[in-house]
Formats: C-alpha cells, structure tokens, sequence
C-alpha cells in the first residue's frame, strides 16, 4: 500500500468511540519487524508499537484510530466509503485524524535508519471519555521505563493552507458547577422569597465572557464562559428554592483553580452558594527551542516553503496527558475545517504531504 490506498482502507473501517474496526490489529500486521504491545483496559483497545534502530531518543508519533458518529442524515456519500473527488477525499475521520495515522504508520513502515528508537501509540478511546486510552498507555510505559523524549500527535492543526500552524501547547479546562441558594415563595410576594434569579441576574453582566487574565505570547486570555443556567418550575407565579449556573474556563498558565474560585467569590459575596470545580486537562507548552519544534518546522519548510507558526488555540487533546510526563510534545496535520461535520473531507495533497515532512522529520534526526 501506499500512504492513499491506506488512508482509504482506515476510512472504510467503522470505528466509533470505543470501537477501533479493527484497525490496531491490522496495523500491529502491517509493521513487521516492530514489537507490539497491547495495553486493553475495559472495552478500550490501546496499542504502543516501536523499533529501537540504536542508540539515541524516542520519537513517538501519537493519535487515535476512533471517531464520533457519523450520523444518519445530511451525507451525499456513505461516510465508511471513501469517496475521491475533484482532488479531495470524503469520509467519517478524514481529517480527524485518520489522515493523520495514515501519514505517520506509512512514514514509519519506510524507515530503513533512525537514531534512537521509532514508536506509535494508538488508542479507540480519544473521542469519548479517554479515561481508558492513552493515559493508561503512558502509565504502562513511565512503570516500564519506557516513555519518549519526543511526542508528535497528528491531529489537524492547520487553519488556512496546509503547513501554517503547529500546535506547542493546549489551554485547560477548568469546569464549574454553581448551586445559588434562594426562597421560593408566591410571585405576588417578592419581599417575602429569596429570587436567586434576581440575584444573579445583577451580577451576571459582570462575569459572563470575562477575561480572568491578559494571556501571552502563546495563550489567548482564560474567559469566564457560562453554558447553562436552570432553576425555577416553569410556572409563572412561584418564585424558585435554588438556581444552577455552569461554566467553563479554557486556562492560560496564568489561571488556576485558585483564581477561579477568588473570582466568583468576588461576585456571589453575601450570597448563599455552593462551587464545585473540576479540572479535565490542565495547560501546557513545548518551549519553541527543543528540537522536536525546531524540526518540525524545518521539515514542514522543506514540503510546503511555509514557516507554521507556533500555536495554543482550540480545545483538547491527548497531547494533554504527554506533557505532565516530561514528554516535549508537539501536534500538526492536515487543514482543519470539516472535523466532526457532515461531509468530512481532506485533500490527497494534504495526505500526500503530511506523510513526506513525517519521512522528512524521521530522515533528519540526529
């Protein structure tokens, strides 16, 4: 196979969270001469796969052979049928990320000399709740010594043409529960309740989109972002006992938990209220200067003649569990644009060329 009749035939296996389509097996055959360890925990298929060709530093490529649902409606092809057309080619995880796995098992599979050792870390559970994907891989190899210096997680990153942007770090995620305490009473008696939806409604204006810092170079601001507000019976002449408020704060390294909470403390002063805080990932950032970014870089050059600029933006990925480990981790692939949607689709170009800067990462390592 080439790295197209590849990403074909990974596209046409169904793999939906936790599933994996059988597409770690399949890979495991597909590298010979590499030792296969499988890391399966519940109904999660986890597979860590390497070669050590000498002496020298780890290089792992990372990524995820699951998607999200395609969905029953809105497709003009079947999403496990890899359609080519005018240059593009359709399918559930064109983008996200099978091209990605695609470039990098082919990239790898060629390798004749690397120094040091060369390994994949594939996981099903990347798209769902990923308490049993590659964080228990990384748990198996920091027990066994095993952990790479170096990470690359292929999933999209670039915005406009292929080759702009990198990602060196991820925000974190900081999620809030809010339970606003009142009296509920008769609407014709306000003086005689506690409205905490009167309440809040005074203060709301004050934190709702609100930067709690300036971010950087790196990180744009942690904004104080409300997604849910519920309270009341829906009636109209009962006033309710208690109001809930979510949120969720994406956090720059200038964010924690601990301002979090100063902040809302600052507006439900002298009100009656319960916070709970839950952290998903926390920030992170590879310093430009290691040599996984410095090479990178060059090697997307040498492909595309584009200097990828160094980014924070979007949401999470498993690139948040590499980075507490002490691995440098970095991320690039394709353009990402229609991830998650109907018609999900890459070009083969960008296919074509994620796999030759992988080649190129892999021949140039000293």
């Amino acid at each position: 196979m080439n790295v197209i009749e590849l990403f074909k035939y990974l596209i046409s296996c169904k793999s939906e969270t936790p599933d994996d389509g059988g597409l770690l097996d399949f890979i495991e055959k597909y590298l010979p001469g590499f030792t296969a360890v499988r890391v399966d925990v519940e109904d999660v298929k986890n597979l860590f796969i390497y070669k050590k060709f000498a002496e020298g530093e780890h290089l792992c490529f990372a990524g995820h052979v699951d998607v999200v649902p395609a969905g029953n409606a809105g497709w003009e092809t079947n999403p496990y049928e890899p359609l080519e057309k005018d240059g593009y080619i359709y399918g559930r995880g064109t983008q996200d990320m099978k091209s990605g796995v695609a470039a990098f098992v082919q990239a790898v599979k060629e390798a004749e000399n690397f120094k040091g050792t060369l390994s994949l870390l594939l996981t099903s559970d990347e798209e769902g709740e990923a308490h049993y994907g590659t964080i228990e891989v990384l748990k198996y190899l920091e027990k066994n010594k095993m952990l790479p210096d170096y990470a690359v997680v292929a999933e999209p990153t670039c915005e406009k043409n292929f080759g702009d942007a990198i990602k060196v770090g991820r925000r974190g995620s900081i999620n809030g529960y809010i339970t606003l305490k009142g009296k509920q009473g008769h609407a014709a008696y306000p003086e005689k309740a506690v409205n905490p939806i009167h309440n809040i409604a005074n203060i709301l204006g004050d934190m709702a989109g609100v930067d709690l810092d300036n971010g950087d170079a790196f990180f744009s601001p942690s904004k104080f972002i409300v997604t849910d507000i519920r309270s009341g019976m829906q009636v109209t002449n009962v006033t309710p006992n208690e109001l809930k408020m979510m949120f969720n704060v994406r956090n720059t390294t200038l964010t924690t938990q601990k301002e979090v909470r100063e902040f809302v403390a600052k507006y439900f002063k002298g009100l009656d209220y319960e916070l709970k805080l839950t952290q998903g990932s926390y920030p992170f950032k590879t310093d430009t200067d290691t040599k996984i970014v410095k090479n990178i870089d060059e090697a997307i050059k040498k492909i595309t003649g584009i200097k990828p600029k160094h980014s924070t933006a979007g949401g999470t990925s498993d690139a948040r569990f590499m980075a507490p480990m002490g691995i440098k981790v970095i991320e690039f692939g394709v353009i990402n644009d229609t991830i998650h949607s109907i018609n999900e689709r890459t070009s083969v170009k960008e296919v074509q060329d994620l796999y030759e800067v992988f080649k190129n990462l892999i021949g140039m390592w000293k």
